[in-house]
Formats: structure tokens, sequence, C-alpha cells
């Protein structure tokens, strides 16, 4: 406990939305009236939009129970807010610790719970179990550095994996590795990916093109997504270099926590760019060299206003993040060489052609270069990760097949 409150003060210290709302971690909360309650957890913004197919179809199907919806940061809590207003109930998932497991638990009696991809806390699987809930993963992932780790711990852990109901994997070597854990073979199935359904606005391209609207015809844009630590500063000095033969580009840059926000502002300037930030731009200024996006929630329409997407996390080991949502929009994508946490996905897209893995900041630089100097090349690139986006689709169908005579029993 003590390194729990450290941990929660440390974090209030570096982003005061960690200072709110701090008691629902501790399974401290008044509850609406729920009736039938199914609880759905993502943990962070990612989950949370490969969750919200599944909880749109949920609530067609289902329109008589309540919905909870778990998460852990405040960006994810206020995408919640954004997509489902007050049609679901949101609350922080409470430390996994067992009295306030229990305490989280009584609060809300949930009937039915649905984990998104692999957040696996022994005392909510176990707890739930105890209360004759159903535990599924959903939309579950697991790289081989995770499995690993989970087969070292197989005496100690496998008790837990066990006790869940259903495991739903996006690809078939997942299926394999969450085998391989020792789960029984009838708990799994492959679904797919939920994140392929993902729903695009009709309007993303009218206001990407809006966003660009103050520059030039002939300028470049590129942006680099989701960026951690370390990662500005290489996306900086990559349009340092590029800024040489293309000094029309202009660089968008997306931090992945708002924490990081005014580092990468200040690096941006120590660099000598002209920098504008989206807080006070609600487009891209014409004199501009690099716009910081210092805004949650507007990446799609950022991407919109690209030509060609680079994926943090993958320069860094971190394992990059979800390509998907540029490859919707018909973007090439470029990413770093830890790509382990969307592996079978990049791999898929690499095969097409869209996607392309990078070793270094060197070999960025010099493909960001041949693909903005032929934006057809591009386009025709782009063209074809967007056909790999629509093939994928209907993982949801498949993973409400699973759920529901699973829920309608209980």
């Amino acid at each position: 406990m003590p390194v729990v409150f450290a941990k929660l003060l440390w974090r209030g210290y570096k982003a005061p939305e960690y200072r709110t709302r701090r008691l629902e971690r501790f399974g401290v909360f008044k509850a609406p009236d729920l009736k039938d309650t199914i609880w759905i957890h993502a943990v962070s913004v990612g989950e949370v939009l490969a969750a919200e197919p599944i909880i749109r179809e949920l609530q067609r199907v289902f329109p008589e129970r309540s919905l909870v919806v778990t998460s852990m940061t405040p960006t994810s809590s206020a995408l919640i807010h954004k997509l489902f207003g007050a049609s679901v109930f949101h609350v922080y998932a409470p430390y996994d610790l067992p009295f306030l497991v229990k305490a989280f638990l009584r609060r809300i009696q949930p009937r039915f719970l649905i984990i998104m991809e692999t957040e696996l806390w022994p005392n909510t699987i176990h707890h739930a179990r105890q209360n004759d809930c159903p535990v599924v993963l959903a939309n579950a992932r697991l790289s081989e550095r995770s499995a690993a780790g989970y087969r070292r711990l197989k005496p100690a852990v496998g008790w837990m994996l066990n006790e869940l109901s259903l495991v739903l994997c996006q690809y078939a070597n997942d299926a394999e590795r969450f085998a391989s854990l020792g789960i029984e073979q009838q708990k799994i199935h492959v679904t797919g990916s939920v994140k392929y359904d993902i729903a695009l606005d009709e309007t993303l391209v009218a206001q990407g093109a809006a966003i660009r609207a103050s520059l030039k015809p002939v300028q470049r844009v590129w942006i680099a997504a989701s960026t951690h630590e370390g990662e500005d500063e290489l996306m900086l000095r990559v349009h340092s270099g590029l800024r040489k033969t293309l000094p029309d580009t202009v660089l968008i840059l997306v931090p992945r926590h708002p924490e990081r926000f005014d580092s990468a502002y200040r690096l941006a300037c120590e660099g000598g760019f002209r920098v504008a930030r989206r807080s006070d731009e609600s487009t891209l200024p014409a004199n501009c060299d690099v716009f910081i996006v210092n805004t949650m929630g507007e990446l799609m329409r950022f991407y919109a206003a690209a030509d060609v997407a680079v994926i943090g996390g993958s320069f860094a080991e971190v394992g990059g993040h979800n390509p998907i949502e540029p490859a919707a929009l018909g973007l090439p994508i470029l990413m770093g060489p830890h790509i382990f946490n969307f592996e079978a996905i990049c791999q898929q897209m690499k095969a097409s052609g869209g996607l392309e893995v990078l070793a270094d900041e060197s070999a960025l630089l010099q493909r960001l270069s041949a693909l903005l100097s032929e934006p057809e090349q591009a386009r025709a690139l782009g063209e074809r990760v967007q056909r790999e986006v629509a093939a994928g689709r209907g993982a949801k169908e498949r993973v409400m097949t699973q759920l529901r005579p699973l829920i309608e029993r209980g």
C-alpha cells in the first residue's frame, strides 16, 4: 500500500489529471442503479478504441442491461465520456488488492466481465469468478516476450489463467502462446482484431484538409504519432535532416502522454524550428515547421492531415502502437524495429508493402525522404494497407458470436 500511494502521488505531481477521483482507485465511489451489469475493462486509450465496437454491439443486443466501463488513465476516461456519454457508467478500476477488488465488486455487482487485450490481474479475475461472474479476455494478444514471462511464472499463475471462461485471440500465434500457458484448448478461439472494425467519421478527410488549409499546396506533412521518451528527439533530428532537401516539410508531433507535451515543445524550440501548438492554433500555420498536438482524442484528424505516418513506441523498446488507424485512412506507415505489441498486424501490413519496419534513425530519414518526394508512390502504398483494413473487418461479429450465449446464460 505505501508503494501504491507513492506511485499515485507521483503521477499526480507529473500529471494533474491523476489528482482527481483518487478514491475510485480504492473501490470507493457511488454507483448508480445498475441492472444485470456487464463490466468491460479497457486499461487505456488503445483498449477503449478496441472495445468501442463491442460496447456498441452490447448496447444494441442487450439494451436492458447496465454497462460499466473501467479504465486506469485520465485520457481513457475522457475518451469514454466522449464516445458514450451517460449511456455507460465509467469508473476507474481498483488496484488489484483483495479488499479493494471486493469493495468494487460489491458496488457494481457484475454478472459478466470482459477484459480487453491482456490485462491479467489475479485478484480481479479470482474474486469475479467467486461471485459467479464469467471472465472473458477479448481481442487478446500475447507477445512471445510476455508469454515467456508467464511461462516462467506458470506454477504461480496457472490457476488464474484457467479461471478465464474464454480467451478470444486476435491471431493464431496469440492462441498458440495462450495454449502454451496451460489454458484449456476449448476456451481459446481466434476471432481477429476488433481494431479492424474501426468506425471512421465520414468528415475526417475534410477535417484533415481544413487543418492543412493554411499551407502551400507543395508543402509536405508527416506525422510522428504516439511518441515515447527519447523518440521526440529522434523525430526532430530526422525532421531537421529532411528539411535540408525538402525545406517545405512540416512535422506533426504527437507525444503519447500529456505530461510530455511541454517537453516536446521545448525540444522543438531548442532545435531552432518554428513551432506551433494545437492548443493555440486550429490549423497548421503557414510558417510552421513543427506542430505539437498537445490535446487528447484528436489523433485521427491529424492522421487525415498527413501524407506519411510514423508510429512511435517502435523506435523506443515499447513494442509499437496501433497501425490500423492511419492504415484505414490510406497512409503509408513507417515503424521502428520494436513492433512486438502488434506483431501479427504489422507483419500482415508489411507483406502488403504499405507498412515498412526500419532499423534505425538513418533508415527512417532515408525512407521518409523518398516517400515525401514521391507522393504518387506514397498514395499507392497507403491504398495497400487500406485494403488490408477492409479485408480484416468482421472480428466484432465473431467476438459477439462467442460472447452472446455466455452472457445470455448469465
